[in-house]
């Protein structure tokens, strides 16, 4: 059998009962677009939970100095002074899964440029910093291992930084106070926005960690090694050993406490990221209760026109027609409407995912598989939906549908 001959007579029948058809077409278009308009809005959600995950670091390992207790009270986070760079290099040496390490030493600090000044905060780190952390330098050129080695007076600027001393003008070369100590600007780095708990990143100022121990707080303990796995799957089993090595390092015995922190702050993300894909799985199935609806008014309208055409059906049996062709004559017209209906869907689902994501200014990223098993689904559902009518026409006794009224 020719199907699209098939097609164009199925058209051809829907037409004689336009209003019918559209409002029939109509529960399909709407689920589809539901749908696609849902799983748009989903991956926006997610790509920006997953951007987050990356603005965190590369297979990011977080080792920070931990509390101690004073007369039985304990202190907070950063309140021993127990890291130090040796610390550091033997987690390097000694821990096989971390590649890359960076000591950090931060803290509060007043900067002024001119008639300009910020109040922000300063992170000694050492150059491997700006790959773990993934910053990346927007002008200029990142201090070197030399830079650290001379503790040099030099310095990375963060947008909010740069905007608040510098405005228009070009930050490079020029050379501001941090604290009391002269720092020449040799880098401004590329915005990162908010970090998950709301701070904001490009509020910042990059040093040497020899600079920011020696000249700016006046220290020799690191508040933080920051390292960088080997592998994403690597980081929980790399924090372990790098644990180990510091007990031992520490010479703390087996029923002392830890006194350094393993932070773990990608799992706050990935559990944000689950719950993400979690709620985008629920929403989609609402969408798709639509679908089931205009599944549901496709069989109902296939079944009130097998009523109608009673005879019709009874006049093509009695000149040959066979079952089958009187059953693929209505499953015809069924598929018919969910194509049109599908299509419409595809159609004001793609432009109101843009038009939502204009609206929220949100990345809104089509996805063509959604598309593609959209716009299957709702030829599916005509089948699906369009069959028990299609048999029921095609189980007419002639006789009795020649002699209908």
């Amino acid at each position: 059998m020719n199907y699209a001959v098939l097609l164009q007579s199925a058209l051809v029948a829907l037409l004689r009962n336009k209003m019918r058809s559209m409002l029939t077409v109509l529960g399909i278009t709407i689920g589809i677009a539901a749908v696609i308009c849902v799983v748009a809005i989903g991956k926006a959600g997610q790509a920006q939970v997953e951007q987050q995950l990356n603005n965190l670091g590369d297979n990011f390992v977080w080792i920070e100095a931990g509390g101690r207790a004073v007369n039985g009270v304990r202190t907070g986070t950063h309140g021993t002074k127990t890291l130090t760079y040796a610390d550091a290099v033997a987690i390097k040496n000694q821990v096989s899964l971390i590649k890359s390490v960076s000591p950090n030493v931060d803290g509060p600090v007043q900067i002024i440029y001119g008639n300009q000044n910020w109040f922000t905060g300063f992170r000694g780190v050492s150059p491997e910093y700006f790959d773990i952390k993934r910053w990346y330098v927007d002008q200029g050129a990142a201090f070197s291992q030399d830079d650290v080695d001379r503790a040099a007076d030099v310095c990375a600027i963060g947008r909010t930084v740069r905007d608040q001393l510098f405005g228009v003008e070009d930050p490079i070369g020029k050379v501001i106070r941090v604290k009391d100590v002269p720092c020449k600007v040799v880098a401004t780095l590329h915005p990162k926005g908010l970090s998950v708990s709301g701070q904001d990143q490009d509020d910042t100022i990059l040093m040497p960690y020899t600079t920011g121990q020696k000249k700016i707080k006046g220290a020799n303990w690191l508040d933080d090694i920051l390292c960088s796995a080997v592998s994403q799957a690597a980081v929980k089993v790399a924090g372990q050993e790098a644990a180990a090595v510091l007990r031992d390092r520490h010479h703390l015995r087996p029923e002392e406490e830890d006194d350094f922190n393993i932070r773990n702050p990608e799992d706050i993300i990935q559990a944000q990221l689950e719950a993400s894909r979690t709620l985008t799985i629920l929403l989609i199935a609402i969408a798709s209760i639509s679908l089931l609806v205009g599944g549901i008014g496709i069989m109902n309208v296939m079944l009130v026109s097998v009523t109608e055409r009673t005879r019709e059906i009874g006049v093509r049996v009695a000149v040959g027609a066979t079952e089958e062709a009187i059953q693929l004559q209505f499953l015809g017209e069924s598929v018919m409407l969910s194509l049109v209906g599908g299509a419409a869907g595809v159609l004001f689902g793609v432009v109101g995912s843009y038009l939502v994501g204009q609206t929220l200014r949100w990345p809104m990223q089509m996805s063509l598989e959604s598309v593609v098993i959209a716009a299957v689904f709702s030829i599916a559902v005509g089948v699906f939906f369009g069959y028990y009518p299609a048999r029921k026409a095609s189980l007419l006794d002639p006789i009795e549908a020649l002699r209908y009224e």
